[in-house]
């Protein structure tokens, strides 16, 4: 028996028609932190509804499974309430559905009320330099994805044959590649890496690793709890160039500010790492400040990266990075560029804003010509864009499912709609093999099962026909 759900005891419209046999119905596209969020948020309405989740990927939780680095395993913990939505009568999940080929938009606004676009920012943002596209040259996107299992990355090359990494961008995500590329593979034997991974990074000859951002360390975006896990790595040592932290009067003018706690931890941090280093160690993480990519060098796959050095322009709180014409270079065999993400059109059907990789919105109704679209919903970074921390999806869900709501008035007259038993029978119709929430139990409990053997948290399946098999219900003797 599958999760398409049962209802609660009906209530009476003020029509005279039985809500429970007419609930609102919604459709979620994306299975990650924001589309639970949102989910959550409509469940708990007290409504007469259903909820009908799908991804492309036959497993659920997004950036929670294959975008937390693996050894940040408290973060993960969010999906514990996930699993609580997932168990409500009136929700449903159907992974291994790639909305805009195996269904439209189209196909879900006629079995549903209203559709939630919530399937995030799926790829990296290019820095636009030559020699980007060389092999040993990575988005972070790619490279986390890879550690993490996704079955989109799980045969990338990945070059650790090489002494030096180039790490670009001074974000949390930028923290994470590094950390996961010197800390010592034991270290991370522990958490649920994926075994392709962490047998890679076991053989890796990466000694030198160097994150480069364009700005200075008031304008670091990296927290300063990444920052003290980082300078406390084993058998590593964290450096800056002394000279490199030295501030501008603007810079100065930021850390005055009575909002600016942070930033004066972060800039405390990075002064300590500019003590002469620990001596012999393994690998060594360096710092850059001040400098842009202007290419990225090679033959037949990267060889190095050249840098320009700028200075910092504008008031506080709007400084730009501005070139200098003062140019080096960085020996690296692989540079992976963390400077953001950024969504992608998922449908002819959904308007899709190409500059800031967004579907545009006003508080979470798509617009089209300045004009909302009826039924038609986005929330997380496919609303907003990628910024902020797994938990800043909620107050986003909570709004946009506020306006769903706000546009299907309880007690307003409404078409009924079939709702997930029509797409099931459009997926069976065009041979598309769904996955739904017991098969993704299923799966989870393989996982399970797999990683305790290795005194892991779980050993994610890297394949889609892996998961599959595992979701499929067994037969029966």
């Amino acid at each position: 028996m599958d999760d398409a759900g049962t209802h609660a005891q009906p209530t009476r419209r003020k029509d005279g028609r039985d809500a429970a046999r007419n609930p609102l119905r919604i459709a979620i596209v994306g299975s990650g932190p924001a589309g639970f969020y949102a989910a959550q948020a409509l469940l708990r309405s007290g409504r007469q509804l259903t909820v009908d989740v799908l991804d492309r990927l036959p497993v659920p939780y997004g950036l929670v499974r294959h975008g937390v680095a693996p050894d940040h395993q408290k973060l993960k913990s969010v999906t514990t309430l996930f699993e609580k939505v997932g168990r409500s009568d009136n929700f449903s999940f159907r992974g291994n559905v790639t909305v805009g080929r195996d269904v439209s938009i189209a196909d879900l606004k006629d079995t549903h009320h209203a559709v939630v676009l919530a399937y995030g920012a799926a790829t990296g943002r290019s820095v636009g330099i030559d020699g980007e596209n060389l092999p040993g040259s990575l988005s972070a996107t790619e490279f986390v994805g890879w550690y993490n299992g996704h079955p989109d990355y799980r045969d990338l090359d990945v070059a650790l044959d090489t002494s030096a990494a180039v790490v670009l961008g001074h974000g949390n995500v930028a923290v994470d590649v590094a950390r996961i590329l010197a800390k010592p593979a034991p270290a991370l034997a522990s958490s649920d890496i994926a075994a392709h991974a962490l047998d890679a990074l076991g053989n890796s000859r990466i000694r030198e690793i160097h994150v480069v951002g364009r700005r200075g360390p008031v304008q670091s975006k990296i927290s300063p709890k990444e920052l003290r896990e980082l300078g406390g790595l084993e058998d590593c040592d964290v450096t800056v160039r002394p000279d490199e932290l030295a501030l501008n009067t603007e810079s100065r003018a930021e850390l005055d500010d009575p909002r600016a706690e942070e930033a004066q931890r972060r800039l405390q941090l990075f002064e300590s790492f500019a003590i002469p280093s620990r001596g012999s160690v393994a690998r060594r993480i360096e710092f850059r400040f001040l400098s842009s990519p202007v290419a990225i060098d090679g033959d037949t796959r990267v060889r190095g990266i050249m840098l320009e050095r700028t200075r910092l322009c504008g008031k506080p709180f709007s400084q730009h990075a501005e070139g200098t014409g003062e140019h080096y270079r960085l020996e690296a065999g692989l540079v992976i560029r963390s400077i953001g993400y950024s969504g992608l059109p998922i449908d002819d059907g959904v308007p899709f804003d190409v500059d800031r990789g967004i579907v545009p919105n006003v508080d979470g109704r798509v617009m089209s010509r300045g004009t909302p679209l009826p039924g038609l919903y986005c929330t997380g970074w496919i609303a907003r864009g990628p910024r902020g921390l797994i938990g800043d999806n909620r107050e986003h869900g909570v709004r946009t499912a506020k306006n769903v709501l706000e546009d299907f008035p309880e007690d307003a007259t409404r078409d009924a709609r079939p709702g997930i038993a029509a797409i099931d029978r459009l997926l069976a119709a065009r041979g598309i093999r769904s996955v739904c929430m017991d098969g993704w139990r299923r799966i989870d409990e393989s996982e399970r099962g797999r990683g305790q053997r290795l005194g892991k948290p779980r050993e994610k399946y890297t394949c889609i026909e892996e998961m599959l098999e595992h979701a499929a219900e067994p037969a029966r003797s």
